[in-house]
């Protein structure tokens, strides 16, 4: 790596997730024109609640964890956003996640602002008897801010629908009734939604579909690498092979990555790692460096692990047409210049990855309602929303001349500073 390369690669390496979530709504604002007033009440969250609470542990000794919930914006509806435990949870990440769901909500256009929640822990370290008391004493250290009307967490990294149904069970076991609405990602025996656990790879998939479309590139036989193999990237590679006949050439998890140039069936990929714990050794592939995946010869490129990982640096090398973010920010903003002057589609994270939230919303709406959709009533429901939204951030590119991640930015800040400027301040 030459000197330059490796100086931006480390400032980059300095810019905090929400250093670059304030940067695309710059740009964003900047585009818009939007007044400086609008500016700074979307800037900065509504709300940020730290919390520090004592959990027993297993040997009968008592911890203190801390936790976060952070409220972003709720002019066009409650707040909306999961709850990660992880040991690198921090307040700005918080807050950049917690923005960046108030515009993913606003670009697919359901009625929900944006929030996130965290945990300072290692889950691994913790048996069920610990992770269920410590969600139930932070679900009550944040009841006063969450509700089915005012803020619906979700599962995000290491929670899951066993989390959900703690924060479920804990949430209306306080107030004495049952409250299924108050969280989304639930298990379906207590007003879960059928077509959850895939709705975000899903979604990424019905958008890749729409760009292949765009640009004219077959996904037939269309060349696909995919970085993360949880639940985003497995499904992805699943649907995007089962339903499209792509050839999935490459995957990573945390362990290391495989790649095979004719292509392998996702689903031996995800019995391996069922078996094992990696993709690692998956028979018929060779294994490459992680951090390869990113720079493979392939039509499309899914980042679905990590943040930051796709550096002006890695950028000039990346082959993909298409990259569909299915993480929360792959991409730092300086990467978008390299990857749009190398003419790469990049379909933004706050499109690619809506469809967790958006059947998030189905389910809300169905704990509410009392009535519940079959998955084939889910599925459909998502292509519509997710169809209209691409087509709206395609049409918003076109208009403003801009990549898609500014048009989405855009799209979505609009409707943002509508709702805001139509409600006006109280009292």
């Amino acid at each position: 790596m030459d000197e330059t390369n490796q100086n931006q690669t480390e400032a980059q390496t300095k810019l905090n997730p929400f250093e670059m979530a304030l940067k695309n709504f710059e740009l964003a604002a900047d585009l818009l024109g939007l007044d400086t007033e609008i500016r700074n009440q979307i800037r900065l969250p509504e709300r940020e609640l730290t919390v520090h609470f004592p959990v027993k542990m297993r040997d009968g000794k008592f911890k203190v964890f801390t936790g976060y919930r952070v409220q972003h914006s709720t002019a066009r509806g409650p707040a909306k956003g999961g709850i990660r435990y992880h040991p690198d949870v921090t307040l700005d990440e918080v807050k950049a996640l917690a923005s960046w769901m108030t515009y993913k909500c606003a670009t697919v256009n359901i009625p929900y602002g944006g929030a996130k929640g965290g945990v300072i822990c290692n889950p691994k370290e913790l048996n069920d008897f610990e992770l269920e008391h410590m969600t139930r004493r932070y679900t009550s250290e944040i009841s006063c801010i969450i509700g089915p009307t005012k803020d619906i967490p979700a599962p995000d990294v290491y929670t899951n629908a066993q989390t959900m149904a703690w924060m479920m069970d804990t949430y209306s076991m306080a107030r004495g009734e049952y409250c299924p609405g108050v969280v989304t990602g639930k298990p379906l025996a207590i007003g879960g939604s059928k077509g959850r656990n895939e709705a975000t790879a899903r979604g990424c998939v019905f958008v890749i579909a729409e760009a292949a479309k765009h640009l004219q590139i077959p996904l037939k036989g269309a060349r696909v690498a995919i970085q993360g193999f949880g639940n985003a990237g497995a499904i992805s590679a699943q649907l995007i092979h089962d339903n499209y006949d792509a050839k999935v050439i490459a995957v990573s998890d945390s362990r290391g990555a495989v790649f095979c140039e004719n292509g392998f069936d996702p689903h031996r990929a995800i019995e391996h790692k069922q078996r094992t714990g990696s993709v690692v050794g998956l028979a018929g592939t060779e294994t490459i460096p992680g951090d390869a995946i990113l720079t493979l010869d392939c039509d499309i490129l899914i980042p679905a692990a990590l943040e930051n990982v796709i550096t002006p640096c890695v950028a000039n090398s990346v082959k993909a047409k298409i990259v569909a973010e299915a993480a929360n920010g792959p991409t730092v903003p300086d990467a978008d210049t390299v990857l749009d002057q190398k003419g790469v589609f990049v379909l933004p994270d706050i499109l690619a990855n809506a469809g967790g939230v958006t059947v998030s919303y189905f389910e809300w709406v169905q704990n509410n309602s009392g009535l519940y959709w079959t998955e084939d009533e889910v599925n459909a429901r998502l292509k519509q929303i997710i169809v209209t939204a691409f087509e709206e951030v395609l049409l918003a590119s076109q208009k403003y001349k801009v990549n898609m991640r500014r048009a989405a930015w855009a799209r979505a800040l609009d409707r943002v500073a509508e709702a805001l400027k139509v409600r006006g301040i109280y009292p």
